[in-house]
């Protein structure tokens, strides 16, 4: 990694397309680990210096939320975080390809896509905090609640799919509509995701399935949940599969890019198996120093996408100390509104949990309502 006061040469756009020896020739990469921009046949793009320097701020923001969330769960204010360190080229990459019309649906880690959504991370923090269900609008942000049940997303997504496929919105690239849904390799195993797979090759539904190969579902490696590279799961299933270099954020956004427009032109769905790695926990409560070997991190630590970004940024000498000082300052202004906000968030009132299950009341919730209200009232100084 250079310094910060010595600026490198710019990289040439010549050089030949890189290859991975831990992934095989067949990953998409437009950047290496050192930083140097290589090209690819099938999926280059030509970004402009606004665009590259906006790609690093989201990989730093999207980390500086990450960290923040994790150190209040520690203090004890949130009661679980499931963290993406080491993820955030993946999620800020797909994320950018996204047109506004087009439709996420995540699983409980994609706090990076959330943020290049336009999600509020306060918004996030409050589910983990437990107090809501998840504040942010799904309609607005186009940007679908979190999902807790490993894999369900997928279903969900498909079928909004084909319900955009009924609508006939499909057919061009820059008006249709698109899905998109997140996943990690442990929830490649779940029946919901193979479920989706078939509904969506047969009814050639607008729909990218975003697979982030952390290399880890929880306690399990990939090797103990595949025999093949998770990617070409897609052929058996009847549509294309690619894998990108999860850590490189300018061929995630190219790749994603792509698959999407496919979609949208009604060429149905891909399969995008982002190659990359949890640098963390799983979530707060595990311990990854239980089932994995610290050199394994530390190898993977050399590939570390925001590094990687920042030196290609030096590279193309597009940026100067004080554009890195004003992304720290934003980062820091933005940790800070999080805290504060975080701390200052009200405790809901617990019946307030039986005014949003349904659009009408039931005669069936009002009674359990009823209950509930008379077993907190046994308490002293509850609210019935």
């Amino acid at each position: 990694m250079p310094a910060k006061d010595s600026p490198l040469a710019t990289a040439t756009e010549t050089t030949p397309v890189a290859t991975s020896s831990t992934a095989g020739p067949e990953l998409v990469q437009l950047l290496t680990p050192e930083g140097e921009r290589v090209s690819h046949p099938d999926y280059d793009i030509d970004l402009t210096d606004e665009e590259y320097r906006g790609f690093y701020r989201d990989l730093v923001l999207t980390r500086r939320i990450d960290v923040e969330a994790t150190a209040l769960q520690r203090q004890g204010e949130l009661g679980i975080w499931a963290a993406l360190l080491g993820q955030e080229a993946a999620q800020v990459g797909s994320g950018r390809a996204l047109r506004p019309q087009d439709f996420a649906f995540p699983t409980y880690r994609e706090h990076g896509v959330a943020w290049v959504r336009g999600v509020d991370p306060l918004r996030l923090l409050g589910l983990f905090r437990g107090v809501d269900n998840g504040g942010w609008d799904p309609i607005a942000t186009r940007f679908q609640l979190y999902t807790i049940v490993i894999g369900s997303q997928t279903l969900h997504a498909t079928g909004y799919a084909m319900g955009i496929n009924k609508d006939g919105a499909v057919g061009d690239a820059e008006t249709g509509e698109a899905t998109i849904a997140y996943f990690g390799d442990g929830a490649s195993s779940q029946g919901d995701v193979n479920e989706a797979f078939v509904w969506a090759s047969v009814y050639n539904a607008p729909i990218v399935f975003f697979c982030q190969n952390n290399q880890w579902g929880i306690s399990t490696p990939t090797a103990n949940q595949t025999r093949i590279p998770l990617y070409q799961r897609a052929r058996g299933f009847g549509f294309p599969g690619v894998r990108v270099d999860g850590n490189d954020v300018l061929a995630s956004y190219a790749v994603t890019r792509k698959a999407l427009d496919d979609a949208r032109t009604g060429q149905g769905p891909t399969l995008v198996e982002a190659f990359t790695y949890r640098m963390g926990a799983h979530t707060t409560s595990d311990d990854p120093t239980r089932y994995r070997l610290a050199s394994e991190l530390e190898a993977w630590k050399l590939k570390d996408p925001l590094e990687r970004m920042k030196a290609f940024l030096y590279k193309q000498q597009i940026v100067d100390n004080t554009f890195f000082e004003s992304v720290e300052a934003d980062a820091d202004e933005l940790a800070a509104r999080i805290r504060k906000g975080c701390l200052e968030m009200p405790d809901p009132d617990p019946l307030s949990m039986f005014d949003s299950v349904y659009a009408e009341q039931t005669p069936l919730l009002a009674q359990e309502r009823e209950e509930f209200g008379r077993y907190l009232a046994g308490f002293q100084g509850a609210h019935a």
